[in-house]
């Protein structure tokens, strides 16, 4: 693990200039990576003409941090589950662009490069990404003390795939995956999701999504087990949901049946619905002058987790 240069960077005064800096990159696992084995796969990462970076073929799954400016942070964190299918992730405007907009919030945030279902890598690639997320939970949590958190102020956000992936990990916390899971909880305190993928039922499922993850062929108990709207219960963290209602990619009643979930079993949960805005508009949505990030601050500030 990388030494941590916070104190180096406090020192010389760096963080003041430049305070949305990620200091370090963690390993999600120091020894043995669970649900891996021996491939010839290797990590690619591909620029876009417009800036944008995609990453596929994930083999070492880790946390890039992103601090907020000295003095600000309020001890709340979010993990950042970027979107692209289960098949690449859209790392820098689902990622790293929304980690600074959090850093300017007080919040701390840990963007996730997650492992990607691939057979050539993984004895049961239906279980890397989860196993991922709640590791990255538990390590969050085990370095609570050195970036000054609240274990219980752990959140998890994601977008697009990335939020059928958090969405995942805040229904089934209960029954961690992995043989040796260890005894951190995997429960994320609150959700953000943001055009989410929740369902894999024929009439709502992001074809792709689901493809990757389960193969084209999945059982009826699979697409159930994996459609997150039939997993929530009075347990599942309180949850802010995003998404525009002429979204082609992932339909919106994706957002629409969870909200009706949490509404079923008491779970406090704040939704936003934009008219336009399609799929994968990260943080700005260009048909509306409205943020948000502003209707999530509120959210997160009305909840507590804004206060130091």
């Amino acid at each position: 693990m990388k030494k941590n240069i916070l104190p180096t960077f406090l020192a010389l005064g760096l963080l003041a200039a430049h305070p949305i800096f990620a200091q370090q990159t963690l390993p999600l696992y120091t020894e043995t990576i669970p649900d891996s084995k021996p491939s010839a796969v290797q990590e690619t990462s591909v620029t876009l003409a417009n800036g944008g970076v995609r990453i596929s073929n994930v083999v070492q799954p880790n946390l890039t941090v992103f601090l907020p400016p000295a003095g600000t942070a309020n001890g709340t964190a979010v993990i950042i589950c970027p979107g692209g299918g289960y098949a690449r992730l859209s790392i820098d405007h689902e990622g790293y662009d929304v980690a600074k907009r959090l850093n300017e919030m007080g919040i701390t945030a840990f963007v996730l490069k997650y492992r990607l279902p691939n057979d050539q890598s993984q004895p049961d690639k239906s279980i890397a990404p989860l196993l991922d997320a709640q590791q990255a939970l538990r390590l969050v949590r085990q370095q609570a003390a050195k970036y000054r958190l609240n274990p219980e102020r752990i959140g998890l956000m994601g977008f697009s795939a990335g939020g059928h992936l958090a969405a995942w990990a805040g229904t089934q916390f209960a029954r961690p995956v992995g043989n040796n899971p260890g005894p951190e909880s995997v429960r994320p305190a609150f959700l953000m999701l943001l055009y989410p993928v929740i369902s894999f039922n024929d009439t709502l499922k992001h074809g792709g999504s689901r493809d990757n993850l389960l193969g084209k062929t999945p059982t009826p108990s699979q697409i159930s087990q994996y459609s997150n709207e039939l997993q929530v219960t009075a347990q599942t963290p309180p949850t802010f949901l995003v998404h525009a209602q002429d979204d082609k990619t992932v339909p919106v009643n994706n957002s629409i049946v969870f909200y009706q979930a949490c509404l079923r079993h008491g779970v406090p949960a704040e939704m936003h619905l934009y008219p336009k805005g399609g799929h994968g508009f990260g943080l700005n949505n260009k048909t509306t002058k409205d943020l948000w990030t502003d209707r999530l601050r509120n959210w997160l500030d009305a909840n507590g987790w804004l206060t130091k």
